[in-house]
């Protein structure tokens, strides 16, 4: 009775443990994907007035270039000046041209959020009042078209690289030691290491192009592939080439040296080596994704980083572990077939990568949704339950598999018992040969080729008797069920890490809804901002231009102050000094001068600037743009 419930008990926890595991879906290198948070105009704004500028924000960090934030009249044609900058946090901006016509214009952004994924979007104002626009919002995304579509293939090659090529290494270091000289599993581990090589040296050539223009023209232009070599990802995809040099090197050991050691101390030794440096080796690869992506940005990243690696091991001693069993099983010669213990030995290492699974899985989970409704209101969410239901089938199979591997170690003793007694019998029938070869010599040629045929016709009936049993046939099918499984499951994992998380996508939902009302509060009471363009002349070299002074919300008490300094063109340029006084001449009030910190090309900043009370404020800028060269303009504005 013990004996028939300890087994719906494995298989009960082992289930537990699949919907456990479950939770880890988005664990492996999963993609946080900045969301704009806010923009000023909002979103279909009607403004009274032109801004001087725009600005976007994001829910984290994000990088930029030149086109990172474009401004559209309803012609179509640009009417931003100047590169985009940061403006405080996670807010950037860029400058627009003076005196704006009414009319709806429209915000073209493409940036590339901290976890090295571009997000692109756009949106409408207008100003005075909507008009017709030749601008069409495309909503075609970053990862979209040919370029995206090769980017995430190639993203799921270097996955699926990584896990033949560390899991199928650990299977025969630590399930099946003589697997390092069967030449099919020999295949499969190499085959990992030439998929992962190639399709990371495809990705750092992809990877301009898919945060840029989405162009495959851009492909093979050096320009942007040395801009790639200079951000973060470019550094993880040039130290995973580095990593896969020293990954040739364990290779060649493994299936040379190590399989030819016959010393059983000596082979010990090399095993603890090859151990400790492949796993060095595998932590190093496995951080080229952690050190790039989601992990190393948001909540806890110094502990993030760790577990992913973690994560990412775990997987490929399961997934890459059961491929190398699977070429075993169907392709292993029938002189090196593999055995119980070595089922045994990788059913063991699969529970362990499980438990590994369910521990980091669950942390990485929390740090992805962040609540429960996230699972059924987010698109990440949705993936993520398809997730779970695959891992539970898959260790459903697994605990088949474990079934069949029960009883064939079970009938393992008695298959042995017949082969030696089947060796016996043969060789009896080889001494008459011999005896009849002595009495009729050959020449050694014949005798070779003699004795290849027996070779074969041996190996033949080792096959089809190895092929007739019931369980190993058994265990052939459970474990190919996984591997399609697994198959599909890595497929989704690679959508996962390209879908922006639940956590996030809530944020930005609830950011937007704020905003709007934020925006409809501010529609019905007093406009807030204020932006005065000032001309100067210093009367020496590069010494006309215009000056700008953003005061936000421009009311009593502390506001937040730009200064932004251009020249007629347009071109934003610095200056030597820039000071600014703000004066209330009814009250007999001020000079308060200011002097803002510089923060980019043509831009200061300050923060806290306090206005005491409400008026027609007297606003002195001083502009130096030499050390003899220098001016001051004047203009009123109503403050407060």
């Amino acid at each position: 009775m013990t004996q028939t419930i300890a087994p719906r008990v494995r298989a009960l926890v082992l289930l537990f443990l699949a919907a456990l595991c479950a939770l880890l879906a988005g664990a492996g290198p999963a993609s946080a994907h900045a969301a704009v948070t806010g923009s000023d105009p909002a979103q279909g704004a009607v403004v009274d007035q032109a801004p001087s500028r725009i600005s976007l924000t994001f829910s984290e960090q994000v990088a930029l270039s030149g086109d990172s934030l474009r401004v559209l009249d309803p012609e179509g044609k640009r009417v931003d000046t100047g590169e985009p900058s940061a403006v405080s946090g996670t807010t950037y901006a860029v400058r627009l041209r003076p005196d704006l016509s009414d009319g709806t214009y429209t915000v073209a952004y493409q940036v590339v959020s901290a976890d090295s994924h571009p997000v692109a979007g756009a949106y409408t104002f207008s100003i005075g009042a909507p008009s017709k626009t030749t601008v069409a919002v495309s909503g075609q995304g970053a990862d979209d078209g040919v370029v995206g579509w090769l980017y995430g293939f190639g993203r799921y090659v270097s996955y699926a690289g990584f896990i033949v090529l560390a899991g199928g290494a650990a299977f025969v270091l630590a399930c099946w030691p003589r697997g390092s000289g069967v030449r099919p599993v020999q295949r499969f581990v190499v085959s990992g290491w030439l998929a992962l090589t190639a399709s990371t040296l495809a990705l750092l050539l992809l990877r301009g192009s898919f945060t840029g223009s989405g162009k495959v023209s851009d492909i093979f232009d050096l320009s942007l592939l040395g801009q790639v070599l200079q951000t973060k990802t470019g550094a993880a995809l040039v130290s995973r080439l580095l990593l896969l040099a020293a990954a040739a090197l364990f290779i060649a050991v493994l299936f040379g040296a190590y399989d030819k050691r016959e010393d059983p101390q000596e082979k010990r030794d090399l095993t603890f080596g090859l151990a400790i440096g492949g796993g060095v080796v595998a932590a190093g690869l496995a951080a080229s994704w952690a050190m790039s992506e989601h992990a190393s940005v948001g909540l806890q990243a110094g502990i993030a980083m760790p577990v992913d690696v973690l994560h990412l091991m775990a997987v490929a001693a399961w997934l890459g572990g059961l491929g190398a069993l699977l070429v075993a099983l169907y392709r292993a010669p029938a002189d090196t077939p593999v055995d119980a213990p070595a089922v045994r030995r990788f059913s063991r290492m699969a529970f362990g990568s499980v438990v590994a699974l369910v521990v980091t899985g669950t942390y990485q989970s929390w740090r992805q949704l962040g609540s429960w409704s996230a699972f059924t209101d987010t698109r990440y969410g949705q993936l993520l339950l398809a997730k779970i239901a695959l891992v539970v089938v898959l260790v459903g199979v697994a605990w088949i598999s474990r079934r069949w591997t029960g009883r064939l170690a079970e009938t393992a003793p008695a298959a042995e018992r017949e082969k030696v007694g089947a060796g016996a019998g043969a060789s009896g029938e080889t001494v008459d040969g011999d005896e009849v070869s002595a009495a009729e010599p050959a020449d050694a040629e014949r005798a070779a080729q003699l004795a290849r045929q027996r070779a074969a016709r041996d190996a033949a009936r080792q096959k089809r008797l190895r092929d007739a049993d019931p369980n190993r046939s058994g265990l052939r099918r459970s474990v190919l069920a996984e591997a399609g499984i697994a198959v599909v499951l890595l497929a989704v994992t690679t959508v996962l890490t390209q879908t922006e998380p639940g956590r996030t996508e809530q944020e930005a939902k609830a950011a937007s809804s704020s905003s709007s009302s934020s925006s409809s509060a501010a529609d019905a009471g007093t406009s807030g901002a204020l932006t005065l363009n000032m001309p100067f002349d210093t009367g020496g070299r590069d010494g006309k231009g215009v000056v700008t002074i953003d005061l936000d919300p421009a009311r009593v008490g502390g506001n937040e102050m730009h200064v932004y300094v251009e020249r007629p063109d347009g071109q934003a340029f610095d200056i030597p000094e820039v000071k600014v006084e703000f004066t209330l001449e009814a009250k007999d009030i001020g000079p308060l001068p200011v002097v803002p910190d510089h923060l980019a090309t043509g831009h200061w900043s300050a923060n806290g600037v306090q206005i005491p009370m409400a008026g027609d404020w007297k606003v002195d800028v001083t502009v130096r743009t030499s050390e003899i060269d220098e001016v001051t303009v004047t203009k009123n504005a109503q403050i407060g």
